[in-house]
């Protein structure tokens, strides 16, 4: 398996946001590039220091250490009948062999979720299972990825000649639907797959993203793997300490017009626990799903919603059947 296929992309020169120097030209270049014919890239010079991503990853072992009563004080209803939540929460690993827990943007106020009614804008109470220490860690983590992500998503607007500042029509903190999961293997002694394709015994099916980019932290078991669009084989994508993973989701290949498609990936089956942290950066709930956003001189405001757009996205996956 060739470690090249999946290119590592230094984007320092982004992270300023400044969009106009020879640097950042060259840099963007290089993300469309990637984007086009793999869908999957590495990024080292992201900004986020490798020992906040070291505590994020302890809060999230720590919380998978929990006795299963207490991890399900935080599960959706489906799985603890007391709670109202339905989309953010804690899932247990018979539902796909892997447990799960899936935070919204930490600035949500149960006040704020209650006076929205939005089905995916959830108040979760994380007092419930994590220290005020660990709150502080989870939420410096979801502003510093968000961040790092709009900063991918004005590259991509730039490419289209467009001002990267229009991000903010479509991403608004407190409406946006990114979510900030981790993903737990523990030691599982059965595959949850066997793939039809090449009978590799797989720990979650082949699939693709629902939203923009996924950026995702996995560790050094690795065990993530992409499929050559082209000639349908698959390349695993190299743990690399110093950098993050960045995919191609649906909504991304629909507002630039499949230009940039969704890829899709897999993970090995690991009988060993492992632990990979994605973040899923996903539009404000109500921004209007239309191509022109990055096609064409005016933004047509019209079209379906993201939320329509990602309801039906999520239909495909069995933890999301609730």
């Amino acid at each position: 398996m060739s470690k090249s296929y999946i290119p590592t992309i230094n984007i320092s020169s982004l992270i300023k946001n400044n969009f106009e120097t020879q640097n950042a030209f060259k840099t963007i270049k290089e993300i469309e590039k990637a984007c086009i014919n793999v869908g999957f890239f590495q990024i080292t010079g992201h900004g986020i220091n490798l020992k906040e991503i070291k505590k994020t990853c302890e809060v999230g072992n720590k919380f998978f250490n929990l006795p299963d009563s207490k991890k399900r004080k935080l599960s959706p209803k489906k799985w603890n009948k007391k709670n109202k939540n339905l989309y953010r929460g804690y899932f247990p690993n018979d539902v796909n062999g892997k447990e799960g827990l899936d935070i919204g943007d930490l600035k949500v106020t149960k006040k704020y979720s209650l006076n929205l009614n939005n089905q995916y804008i959830e108040f979760l109470n994380l007092d419930e299972c994590f220290k005020k220490s660990s709150i502080n860690i989870l939420n410096k983590y979801f502003d510093n990825i968000y961040r790092l992500s709009e900063t991918l998503f004005k590259s991509v607007i730039k490419l289209n000649k467009k001002n990267p500042d229009i991000s903010s029509v479509a991403f608004s903190r407190l409406k946006t639907l990114s979510t900030l999961r981790f993903n737990y293997y523990p030691n599982q002694t059965k595959p949850v797959e066997i793939s039809k394709q090449d009978g590799v015994a797989l720990g979650c099916e082949t699939h693709v993203d629902s939203g923009i980019f996924t950026i995702l932290y996995q560790d050094r078991k690795g065990g993530l793997q992409v499929q050559n669009r082209k000639n349908k084989k698959w390349y695993d994508v190299p743990f690399n300490k110093k950098a993050l993973v960045v995919n191609t989701g649906r909504a991304l290949e629909f507002l630039s017009k499949g230009k940039f498609k969704a890829t899709n990936h897999r993970v090995l089956w690991n009988k060993s626990k492992r632990l990979s942290v994605p973040f899923f950066f996903e539009p404000s709930y109500d921004f209007k799903m239309n191509q022109s956003f990055l096609n064409g001189s005016k933004f047509k405001n019209n079209g379906p919603i993201y939320e329509k757009f990602l309801n039906k996205s999520l239909k495909k996956f069995i933890e999301y059947q609730r």
